[in-house]
């Protein structure tokens, strides 16, 4: 079970801000189909519209052309890592405080969410939600009450919480943005006309026609307030640790993220497992739309044609997005169709970009032999993935996970190919740019942010006393 996290548009100062979130949030659907929201700020109040489901089924001509009213906005999508699918969980979430109206987005996840949130109703905090940006926002508030200066406060709640996060803070006629010290998770910053957008991926600033400015550092906070620009560093310098997953599988190949282009690298990873792992065949073929790119950079490095052998049906989500396994089993079903003709007989280079529990490979592979496919062999761009991800990727426990616990040959033969390869980590490493930037937790165990006891999508839904350990 592979599942998205989290996607973010915030713009200032432009007329139509409600709308063009709209369309921010929509060019990053990929990155969360369960819930969507976006507020606006006109001056005096923050007005919000969120709803569960697809950007385009939340909001209508009303929303945007009447009700969201006011040239600040920003916008969420959310798939949850933390906190059950449910609307009040739904974001931005907004709190009332005095005269401030904050509204809070985020993208990531805190893996100190319990012992936070523990802390803070001991001294009479009343939650709403169970999700970690709540812990954030009362954080924030804990810490404004102290100095007055809502930057100040969102820094000293940064310095408090431990995990992932990109976030956007609207703060009254302030917009702001951050990202945590290690730079886990992807922002930019980019401009329309003379008005400045930010977003999770570049994707989103290309259909509003915005200029694509730069991602945001590490331990970055950018405050924009009357179209001005102020960009601080709220702690020291801590090494990166970008998540690599995103130019593996998650980000749109249009993107910029993290200063790289994600179909470059895509292409790269591909050509480098047929560096590693050449094999005599007919044809190579992806499962699209995830192994497209890859595969194009192993049939050009390898010099084996690339045939697009299975038809996807592109009015079926990602079959990981759905919440019940009931649905996912459905996806798989109706999802990919084959070239019948194309198959019998022939020897097969399948590229994936990732192996997950293998089941939904496994019915694949099944359905090419039953059409009479002679021989199958599975490339994979990247290494065996043997670890959940604590950082925004909700991943399955480590249970569930195929490569913990088997060895390549055995998943070969669970998925009834003839040769399976893994891109290695050093391979994956000379497939992108800077590469000592990067978390590689999910494959190599090593965490680069401290776990602690408690974590996971369900640990604040339980009763204290009787929550599980996720590990």
């Amino acid at each position: 079970m592979k599942k998205e996290y989290c996607g973010l548009f915030g713009v200032y100062g432009h007329k139509e801000a409600a709308r063009m979130t709209y369309f921010g949030l929509y060019a990053q659907q990929h990155r969360g189909q369960e819930s969507a929201g976006i507020v606006t700020w006109d001056g005096e109040k923050i007005r919000e519209q969120k709803g569960m489901g697809l950007v385009a089924d939340v909001f209508n001509e009303r929303h945007l052309g009447k009700e969201l009213k006011g040239d600040i906005a920003m916008g969420h999508i959310r798939y949850s890592t933390t906190g059950a699918s449910l609307i009040r969980n739904a974001q931005p979430f907004i709190v009332r405080h005095g005269s401030l109206r904050l509204a809070l987005a985020h993208n990531g996840n805190l893996v100190n969410t319990y012992e936070l949130r523990a802390e803070l109703e001991a001294s009479g905090s009343i939650f709403q939600t169970t999700m970690d940006t709540e812990v954030f926002a009362h954080l924030i508030i804990k810490y404004l009450n102290g100095s007055g200066d809502i930057e100040d406060a969102i820094a000293k709640a940064c310095s408090r919480v431990r995990g992932a996060f990109s976030m956007l803070i609207l703060a009254n006629d302030k917009l702001i943005a951050i990202k945590d010290p290690n730079g886990v998770r992807p922002l930019a910053l980019g401009r329309v006309g003379d008005r400045y957008v930010i977003a999770s991926e570049t994707c989103a600033f290309d259909l509003i026609e915005a200029e694509y400015l730069r991602p945001l550092n590490p331990g970055e906070m950018i405050t924009i307030q009357d179209n001005k620009l102020k960009s601080t560093h709220y702690c020291d310098s801590q090494p990166k640790r970008q998540c690599i997953f995103e130019l593996i599988y998650f980000a749109r190949p249009d993107s910029h993220v993290f200063g790289d282009v994600v179909y470059e690298r895509r292409k790269a990873m591909g050509a480098m497992l047929a560096k590693e792992a050449p094999v005599d065949a007919d044809f190579v073929m992806p499962f699209p739309d995830s192994g497209n790119y890859a595969a194009v950079g192993y049939s050009q490095e390898s010099g084996v044609p690339l045939e697009l052998a299975m038809i996807r049906n592109h009015y079926v989500g990602r079959t990981f997005i759905q919440p019940s396994q009931d649905m996912r089993d459905f996806s798989v079903r109706v999802k990919l169709n084959p070239v019948k003709s194309m198959v019998q007989g022939k020897r097969i280079i399948i590229v994936e970009d990732s192996i997950v529990r293998g089941t939904t490979i496994r019915a694949r592979v099944k359905k090419l032999r039953e059409l009479g496919a002679r021989e199958i062999h599975l490339r994979v761009s990247c290494p065996p993935i043997k670890n959940p991800c604590f950082y925004g990727i909700d991943f399955s426990s480590k249970g569930e996970l195929i490569a913990a616990h088997h060895t390549q040959e055995d998943i070969a033969r669970f998925l009834g190919i003839e040769s399976l390869h893994y891109l290695t980590i050093p391979g994956l490493l000379d497939s992108v740019t800077d590469d000592d930037a990067w978390c590689l937790a999910c494959f190599d165990g090593n965490y680069p942010i401290p776990l602690a006891n408690k974590m996971g999508k369900d640990c604040l839904e339980a009763a204290p006393g009787i929550i599980k350990e996720f590990c």
